[in-house]
């Protein structure tokens, strides 16, 4: 789905665009400390990617930081782990953070966990070619976090940290976001709060493109009550129409009246319907029991709301209660609505960030960057930060298949994405 906004997007980015200026001597030695390690990133690439860590596998998403803690250890940050109360079922996170006052303050943003548990088959590191990868996880986004490591690594290696505010944070719980919100995301909203600019690090769309904005992310369900009887009595006035007729208005009306909007979606992904309902939302199966000839006295769909801004939201939501309200004879319905994850809007501020990121990308002889279509984007941790600071994200690895037994991840590009990353942190952390 291509945003009928999007070629204004790419318009006002090339109205940012200045003559990129060339590497200085500095920026070169970053280049040159980064081509020295790419072996060392790559195996430890490897290393992260063969230990699981599924989002429900707490230790073994808090063994992977802690490899990442050691190495952000040995390049002079100061690191912590945060803990989640036991009742969420989430390891935790881990933070890096230099402290300072020059440039920029940044927020690094990655994640630990995959979408791989521990009885998922695709576990190991196995090279495909003298090139790729399958990797579990290594794509979607272990690449991402040692791309940030690695990029911090040259800049510590030539002494180009002191006095830099950067904050690193590393989630435990993007892939299965732990619940409340405002205990798994207090922290990394904290650290936006005291930053001036956030960089994410999830699977990159394309070498030459960078996320400038993401739509949010809400879950919806619908429940409707009919009145148990004959099937040869649907339609009438004791009767009515029953639950799963009623269900049926329903979803045709969110198709045909609230659909529309440019970047709004939604989708039911489960529906039940019958005489008995039984859903187990911890595991997403359920059953139904019912006759053909009798009539439907319960029916439940649960879906996924997709918005490019909160006004956006709350416009569709307002529009399905309105609906769910207009019920059928005999029957009642309700629906409710569960905050997942905010949008990130494509603002001015993200904008001349993605400007500053095409000079480092063109000053590398990497080619334009330019800001890719968010209607093709999932949500991700930077939403959460997008009405605190300027942000891009997409900045991580490239590869296919995420989320997928086939994932890949392209270990020729991990070198380049690294020397980029590594000389805007540091152009950033030098403007004030």
């Amino acid at each position: 789905m291509r945003s009928k906004y999007f070629p204004i997007v790419a318009l006002l980015f090339l109205t940012l665009s200045v003559s990129a200026q060339k590497l200085s001597r500095t920026e070169k030695k970053i280049v040159s400390s980064i081509e020295k390690n790419n072996d060392e990133a790559i195996d430890f690439l490897k290393k992260v990617v063969n230990i699981n860590s599924g989002t429900l596998n707490s230790k073994g998403v808090k063994e992977v930081g802690m490899v990442f803690k050691d190495a952000f250890d040995n390049i002079g940050f100061e690191t912590k782990w945060i803990e989640m109360p036991a009742e969420m079922g989430r390891a935790g996170h881990l933070f890096a953070e230099t402290s300072g006052s020059k440039g920029k303050k940044l927020l690094l943003i990655g994640h630990l966990d995959t979408v791989f548990e521990e009885n998922s088959p695709f576990q190991t590191f196995e090279m495909v070619n003298d090139s790729i990868a399958h990797a579990p996880g290594g794509n979607d986004m272990k690449g991402g976090d040692v791309i940030v490591l690695y990029a911090l690594k040259a800049l510590h290696d030539n002494g180009l940290l002191n006095n830099a505010q950067i904050i690193v944070a590393f989630t435990g719980d993007e892939e299965s976001t732990g619940k409340p919100l405002d205990i798994s995301r207090k922290d990394l909203i904290e650290a936006a709060q005291k930053s001036d600019i956030a960089l994410g690090f999830e699977t990159s769309t394309g070498f030459n493109y960078a996320t400038v904005a993401r739509r949010g992310a809400s879950g919806w369900e619908v429940e409707v009550e009919g009145k148990r009887a004959h099937s040869s009595g649907i339609f009438s006035e004791n009767t009515g129409a029953g639950a799963i007729f009623e269900m049926s208005r329903i979803l045709h009306e969110f198709y045909t009246d609230v659909k529309g909007e440019d970047l709004l979606t939604f989708n039911p992904g489960i529906l039940l319907g019958g005489t008995f309902v039984n859903y187990d939302p911890a595991t997403g199966k359920g059953d139904a029991f019912g006759k053909s000839n009798v009539v439907a006295q319960k029916a439940i769909v649960k879906g996924g709301l997709r918005f490019i801004s909160e006004e956006q939201k709350e416009r569709a939501r307002a529009k399905m209660r309105e609906i769910v309200g207009n019920n059928l004879p005999k029957t009642s319905a309700t629906v409710s609505f569960t905050d997942s994850y905010p949008a990130m809007q494509p603002t001015e501020g993200n904008l001349k960030l993605l400007g500053t990121l095409n000079e480092v990308s063109l000053d590398l002889g990497q080619g334009e960057v330019l800001a890719y279509d968010p209607g093709k984007r999932g949500a991700a941790d930077v939403s959460f930060v997008a009405q605190y600071v300027d942000g891009l994200d997409g900045l991580g690895t490239m590869g296919s298949g995420a989320h997928t037994p086939e994932e890949t991840v392209n270990l020729n590009t991990i070198e380049a994405l690294t020397k980029r990353t590594a000389i805007l942190i540091y152009r950033l952390i030098n403007t004030n």
